[in-house]
């Protein structure tokens, strides 16, 4: 019994680091296109600050649909080999957002498709800081679900 509930609380604190990476990569994503279009934290307009508070969960929506396979794997292979290093994470961010450039250039859409060097350095630098987001909020026990036989002997 005591191993389905360190199970659970592993799942939980999985979705948890999940949505932290999510709104992490939408953040960052969200202040490079701001700061692409001008804004400057010295020179704040209203607007723009205030349109962070929505633009950041509404793009992590987004982030965390495209992102949920490739993500999955990632935090499966991390799981079983109980990687608990921050560039695993990092790295597995980039190759989240490789794998998703690659999936939204092979729909066929022009529109979807991510074309500029630029947008494309932004979308894996903000897979990379949502993997180092997983890491500070679930991957650093990654595997701990595994070594746990201190929770099946009973006292």
């Amino acid at each position: 019994m005591r191993r389905i509930i360190a199970y659970l609380i592993r799942f939980a604190a999985i979705l948890v680091g999940y949505v932290v990476a999510s709104l992490a990569a939408s953040a960052f994503l969200n202040i490079l296109v701001l700061a692409h279009l001008g804004y400057t934290p010295a020179n704040p307009e209203p607007t723009a600050t205030a349109s962070l508070y929505v633009s950041v969960p509404f793009v992590a929506l987004f982030v965390a649909y495209f992102a949920f396979m490739p993500t999955a794997v990632v935090i499966l292979i991390a799981e079983l080999l109980g990687r608990r290093d921050w560039l695993f994470y990092a790295l597995g961010g980039a190759v989240i957002a490789v794998v998703f450039l690659g999936f939204v250039h092979n729909v066929g859409d022009a529109n979807f498709d991510v074309t500029e060097t630029n947008a494309r350095l932004a979308v894996i630098g903000s897979g990379m800081v949502g993997g180092i987001f997983y890491w500070l909020s679930a991957g650093r026990w990654a595997g701990s679900w595994r070594r746990a036989p201190l929770l099946d002997a009973e006292p």
